[in-house]
């Protein structure tokens, strides 16, 4: 049984042909920690990055459950080009809903798509809080700042962020916008020296006075306070982030398979234990497939209502996932501890699951807050 499901378009047709190369790559990665350049480089030579950008604007007209599967696949191959990759699919996918909804984006989308410009989320830091600061200046901000765990920050074009901003009246705001990586004052600080997810090239990004024109805000709102933006961000985020935990948890089975099919005949527990596997995968899966049902392949409005479900499944799918690759481990037994077994850095990169917005304890008081002040 292979986990791996091949659905057959051109998308995944394309992917199963370069696949391998990421595969063959994955471990020199990992073991030098550096991002996966030439991963990137044929995704871009065959306009993955613009895959889901509809049709009309240049793009490949992908939807929403295909790019979430994509990723998924991706995986197999690479877990640390699968989770960057789908970081910069939140942002288009986001900028997709507004496009659709609200007639908004579609200079971005095209930019995606002609240029297949990588985009960079600093979402881990741009909470409720935010963090930074702006300074006014005439025509727009000076923008400093350190923007932590910013995926694929060492090959992208633009970061997409934010910062608190003290107004006129007293009052903290976060003012969200975008920047190109290319503008003066910023660096890319070279402190990715982590214990999974090696190649993702999640360096701190340092904005020092980095100019920050007024047309460049997006959006301004209340510092601390909930906002819906954050209805939209987690609706088309999470889902995409999570396929590539997903992932990785079918290559673990995949591989405890593989080498249980050779033992089990004198390994009396080994049925037992990939039994229990089974279930721990399809309860990963499974609730990863309502998770990015909750979209509706962008058609859906966001709502309070599906950001603590898809959280919720958020902190189910990575428990899941994990729990699978610590059993395939447990299933291969002793040689999984090799640096050499790919099923050791499946455990390392399935570990990252949980430190996505928002981690399990937090989730679960957010989810209680909001269900307990839940007047209807």
């Amino acid at each position: 049984m292979e986990v791996l499901e091949r659905i057959q378009t051109d998308w995944t047709t394309t992917l199963h042909e370069i696949g391998p190369n990421f595969a063959s790559r994955a471990a020199q990665s990992d073991r030098d920690g550096t991002f996966v350049f030439e991963n990137y480089e044929e995704l871009k030579a065959h306009r993955f990055f613009s895959a889901m950008v509809p049709e009309e604007l240049g793009g490949g007209g992908m939807s929403y459950p295909e790019m979430c599967n994509l990723i998924r696949t991706m995986a197999h191959y690479c877990s640390s080009t699968a989770l960057a990759f789908s970081m910069h699919q939140h942002l288009v996918a986001a900028t997709i809903w507004k496009y659709k909804h609200k007639d908004q984006g579609a200079p971005v989308l095209q930019k995606v798509a002609d240029q297949q410009l990588v985009l960079i989320s600093t979402g881990a830091r741009d909470w409720l809080a935010s963090n930074g600061e702006l300074e006014k200046v005439e025509g727009g901000y000076l923008f400093s700042a350190k923007k932590a765990f910013a995926s694929q920050s060492i090959a992208g074009d633009v970061a997409v962020t934010s910062a608190p901003f003290l107004d006129e009246d007293g009052q903290w705001q976060v003012k969200h916008f975008s920047v190109p990586m290319k503008s003066e004052g910023v660096e890319v600080l070279d402190d990715w020296k982590v214990m999974g997810m090696r190649a993702t090239g999640s360096q701190t990004i340092q904005f020092n006075r980095v100019f920050v024109p007024e047309s460049a805000i997006a959006l301004t709102r209340p510092q601390g306070d909930y906002h819906s933006v954050w209805d939209l961000v987690i609706m088309v985020a999470m889902p995409l982030i999570m396929s590539a935990y997903v992932g990785i948890a079918e290559k673990a089975m995949d591989i405890a398979l593989e080498i249980g099919k050779k033992y089990h005949r004198n390994q009396d527990h080994l049925s037992y234990i990939t039994g229990r596997l089974y279930n721990q995968l399809l309860s990963a899966q499974s609730q990863w497939r309502s998770m990015y049902a909750l979209t509706d392949n962008f058609e859906v409005p966001p709502s309070e209502d599906i950001t603590i479900k898809i959280l919720s499944y958020k902190t189910n799918v990575a428990d899941a996932a994990m729990e699978t690759v610590a059993s395939a481990m447990e299933a291969i037994g002793g040689q999984s501890f090799y640096q050499k077994n790919q099923m050791e850095r499946l455990f390392r990169d399935v570990q990252a699951s949980q430190f996505h917005p928002l981690p399990r304890w937090e989730q679960i008081a957010f989810t209680g807050e909001r269900l307990l002040q839940d007047n209807g």
